[in-house]
């Protein structure tokens, strides 16, 4: 059974906030279990004093949720998948779970080989620049969000890349 070490939490921590330096947007990034627990969590001084709850919000709902449907690669798709079918529905699960529900960009499952071993949450910029840390960081340490062997179903595919679409991300596709 593959994990994530607290070390490698913090090499991946580190890298976000490379980034997020240059970029001059202070963030807090929080990195969970597949199972949803905390492992490892971080906030640059002047990141809101939101954000640690916001990132980690971000890492379990992905946790959650991917771990239910391969459907779920990341935030945004979990948002726009919600917004059409049951926006309330989320309101709900934040509500009934404490408010560990949050979806939004910046934030993704991370897989070694076919296995999901955890996800990571990135709080403090906007969606956007929270999603640009995200990529940045999980190319330079080598993180996968989704499973070497790829079992998705042509529809599944087709409409999560209808999501990315819709929620501006035409580059990005299954």
């Amino acid at each position: 059974m593959a994990r994530l070490t607290v070390a490698e939490c913090r090499v991946f921590i580190q890298t976000v906030e490379q980034k997020a330096l240059e970029m001059g947007v202070p963030i807090c990034t929080a990195i969970v279990s597949a199972e949803g627990h905390l492992i490892a969590l971080e906030r640059m001084d002047n990141a809101g004093f939101i954000t640690p709850e916001t990132a980690r919000s971000k890492a379990y709902t992905v946790a959650a949720f991917r771990s239910m449907s391969p459907r779920f690669q990341d935030g945004l798709i979990i948002q726009q998948w919600f917004k059409e079918r049951n926006p309330q529905m989320l309101m709900n699960a934040s509500v009934f779970t404490g408010g560990k529900i949050v979806v939004s960009g910046g934030c993704a499952p991370i897989f070694k080989g076919n296995e999901m071993v955890g996800a990571y949450g990135i709080s403090g910029g906007t969606s956007d620049q929270d999603e640009v840390m995200a990529q940045y960081a999980r190319e330079k340490v080598g993180w996968a969000h989704k499973p070497v062997d790829d079992d998705m179903t042509d529809d599944v595919r087709k409409h999560v890349n209808e999501i990315y679409s819709k929620v501006g991300l035409e580059s990005r596709s299954l």
